[in-house]
């Protein structure tokens, strides 16, 4: 059994939807389709739970309604036969008489996840419905029914192996099944869900889950680029890299993945696959436990990071003042992405301002702040590349010209970071696909 994800670009025209079809009857062995939200849904969503916890009921009714206008218009663009529209109508009845509901009642944390959820409900309910209509054979399983997370947040996998492989066990004679990403229950019961980009992580769970010959992450983009599209021309998709260079990649700035999506499939040994919907016939990038070789595989860069050097005199030879550090992070739930110390200072980055002052507040206990924003991570990955003198010179030699603010380097074989002000981000972009790549 294998296990196919589409994002929301890839359901979010009534066509896009269409063509996930065809692409899922190209299989042989049974399949789990996880769904996202149809893009754009999850923020608009986002926008109404936020306009309702300020109070302005007038704004999100006008989001609800025009989301409600969205869908019928996609319905009617997705189906054709009217015992399917008749059908479809009603799931949306459903669903926006919620939203209208919440509207008159008192907003709560639990709410605005259940607000949330309503995005991926729709997607699978109504792929569904096309489903039925063009008489494809499939089971809706429902994600609320085995996907759970513990108290820290955490995926309990174990519980999620033994609910899906009961709910499977039901439908021995079928081949697919279609069930929503992002969303699950927490202990207590409640409707909550594993963060932005979650859909990722729902089909790198459920792989692992049921031992999958693959998990495959359709997007609409052909892989994992060598660098970002973006900025440089003629990047190329990276055909195999390594489960570590695949974490790194995603952790510091290449959004096709899902950082947290890597760990089960790795954990289980489940081949991942980025495909792109738009051109199915493309390689795309295959993740698997061995790199294929030594070297450069790809350059990411990571956003609104902010820099807090933390200098004092007292650092010096003085035991615990990291730990008296990294507590104050951890009191308030901010992961660090970068550190480098000397004797008497010491700088980490995070990628959030929340409690950015408390934090700071905090750290001038032990010293001096200074907080530098508007940086980027750029990150240089592939398989030891920092235990190899030839790539390691190339890469300094690489960036010239740009005022360098921090370097991590030996933290893992396989990545060394450099943080720089984000004006100079292009242009760093720029010399290291030159420099590493041999390309301009």
């Amino acid at each position: 059994m294998k296990v196919m994800k589409f994002g929301g670009t890839s359901v979010g025209k009534p066509e896009r939807m269409q063509q996930v079809v065809s692409l899922i009857q190209k299989n042989t062995e049974p399949v789990i389709v996880v769904l996202s939200a149809i893009a754009g849904t999850t923020n608009i969503l986002t926008e109404i739970s936020e306009e309702i916890a300020h109070g302005d009921r007038i704004s999100a009714k006008q989001k609800i309604d025009l989301l409600e206008k969205k869908y019928r218009q996609f319905i009617k663009a997705l189906l054709s036969q009217s015992a399917s529209l008749e059908k479809a109508n009603t799931i949306l009845a459903e669903h926006f008489e919620f939203l209208n509901i919440i509207l008159k009642i008192s907003f709560s944390e639990a709410l605005s996840k259940d607000i949330l959820a309503q995005g991926e409900l729709l997607s699978t309910k109504l792929f569904s419905v096309y489903l039925e209509e063009k008489g494809v054979e499939h089971v809706l399983l429902p994600a609320l029914e085995y996907m759970s997370i513990d108290h820290n947040h955490e995926p309990q996998i174990g519980s999620i192996k033994v609910k899906l492989s009961q709910r499977l066990q039901k439908h021995k004679n079928k081949k697919l099944f279609i069930t929503q990403g992002y969303i699950c229950k927490n202990t207590k019961g409640e409707i909550d869900n594993l963060k932005r980009g979650g859909s990722d992580y729902t089909a790198s769970l459920i792989a692992a889950a049921i031992n999958a010959s693959v998990c495959e992450i359709w997007t609409d983009i052909d892989g994992m680029h060598n660098n970002d599209p973006r900025v440089v021309k003629n990047t190329k998709a990276v055909e195999q890299m390594s489960f570590e260079e695949a974490a790194e990649l995603a952790y510091f700035g290449a959004k096709i993945l899902h950082p947290a999506s890597i760990w089960p499939a790795q954990q289980y040994n489940i081949p991942v696959k980025l495909l792109n919907t738009l051109e199915p016939e493309a390689k795309g990038t295959t993740i698997v436990h061995k790199a294929s070789g030594v070297g450069v595989k790809a350059v990411a860069a990571k956003d609104n990071i902010i820099a807090i050097r933390i200098k004092s005199s007292r650092m010096l030879l003085a035991f615990g003042f990291l730990r008296k550090i990294f507590e104050v992070f951890e009191k308030y739930k901010v992961p660090i992405d970068m550190v480098t110390t000397s004797e008497v200072a010491v700088s980490v980055t995070i990628d959030s301002e929340d409690y950015l002052k408390d934090i700071v507040r905090e750290l001038s206990a032990y010293g001096t702040v200074e907080v530098d924003k508007k940086q980027t991570i750029i990150s240089v990955v592939g398989n030891e590349i920092a235990k190899t003198d030839l790539i390691v010179k190339k890469l300094f030699g690489s960036i010239m010209h740009i005022p360098i603010r921090m370097v991590a380097y030996g933290g893992s074989p396989h990545n060394i970071s450099l943080l720089v002000p984000a004006e100079y981000k292009d242009q760093l972009l720029l010399q290291l696909n030159k420099g590493m790549f041999s390309l301009s």
